[in-house]
């Protein structure tokens, strides 16, 4: 069974510049930042760290200050998810929220319930943006076949 955190870190290696990741500039203009508090996949403390939403990507950072050779500590493809939702009555945690894939379950906490909000309010529209869509050559026009 495949996990959020295998996706993310096979996704990314250590060895690939910072500039390789699937060409996502993470250090400039992205769509959202903020702190987030993390559930960790195997030894489950919380960890804050800072995310940064860019691309159909969550990238998260030990510190704010994201450069050009930053290391990501992790990242999720959105694409790959299926929900992103509150998660207050889960955890019995104020401000908590989810983000599923088909085989696992990420938890995050944020600061604010405006903050919780506007993150699943940003990760819901990048997974919508980044989701496989009908393509083009997908679509069948029945009326032009008459």
């Amino acid at each position: 069974m495949a996990s959020l955190w295998r996706v993310a870190t096979s996704a990314f290696t250590s060895e690939k510049p910072a500039a390789d990741y699937d060409g996502v500039e993470f250090w400039t203009d992205p769509e959202r930042t903020g702190w987030l508090t993390k559930q960790g996949e195997y030894i489950k403390t919380w960890r804050r760290r800072w995310f940064v939403l860019k691309q159909g990507k969550l990238f998260w950072f030990k510190d704010s200050f994201v450069t050009r050779t930053s290391r990501p500590r992790g990242v999720v493809p959105v694409a790959a998810c299926l929900t992103v939702k509150g998660a207050d009555d889960i955890l019995n945690k104020q401000h908590a929220f989810e983000l599923s894939t088909r085989d696992d379950t990420m938890y995050f906490i944020a600061d604010s319930e405006k903050e919780k909000e506007d993150w699943i309010n940003s990760i819901g529209r990048s997974i919508v943006q980044n989701s496989r869509s009908v393509t083009d050559s997908e679509i069948i026009d029945y009326d032009s076949q008459r």
